[in-house]
């Protein structure tokens, strides 16, 4: 059986501009894909990104919205200045800070930044425990 890939997908206002997001600002990994969509693969995921107005037709659901959607994604590193790294790459590369590299509550080191689109980004060290791929498995999430 092959293995099972799970996709996070984004709704975005300007389909080139959040792909240059990703992968230029922050140098991940695109797929190449048929246009009207963009994939990245993260390690066992995959990113998807297409067009707000698209997205929404297709869900049956109206484009607007505003606000905090209930949810936020998070990009799990290694250390805390892997933490610092990447928030100073997403900002370079058009991100919001929305809250600086600090300690958490529950004992980690955590920032968030928002995407082009207001997409909300922990980007996150936890010591107690590794929460990402295991480094042989870096490639699980490619197609095969």
């Amino acid at each position: 059986m092959k293995p099972r890939i799970s996709m996070v997908a984004l709704a975005v206002k300007d389909l080139q501009r959040s792909a240059r997001f990703y992968e230029t600002g922050l140098g991940w990994p695109r797929l190449e894909t048929p246009p009207g969509v963009v994939f990245f693969n993260l390690n066992g995921t995959w990113l998807g990104l297409s067009e707000r107005d698209s997205l929404a037709r297709d869900a049956g659901v109206a484009p607007e919205g505003s606000g905090y959607a209930g949810f936020s994604l998070a990009h799990n590193v290694h250390t805390e200045g892997e933490v610092d790294a990447v928030m100073h790459e997403a900002v370079t590369a058009g991100a919001g800070l929305v809250k600086a590299p600090t300690r958490a509550d529950w004992g980690g080191y955590h920032g968030y930044f928002s995407d082009p689109d207001g997409h909300l980004w922990e980007v996150a060290h936890n010591p107690f425990v590794w929460i990402g791929p295991e480094e042989d498995d870096a490639r699980a999430g490619e197609p095969t």
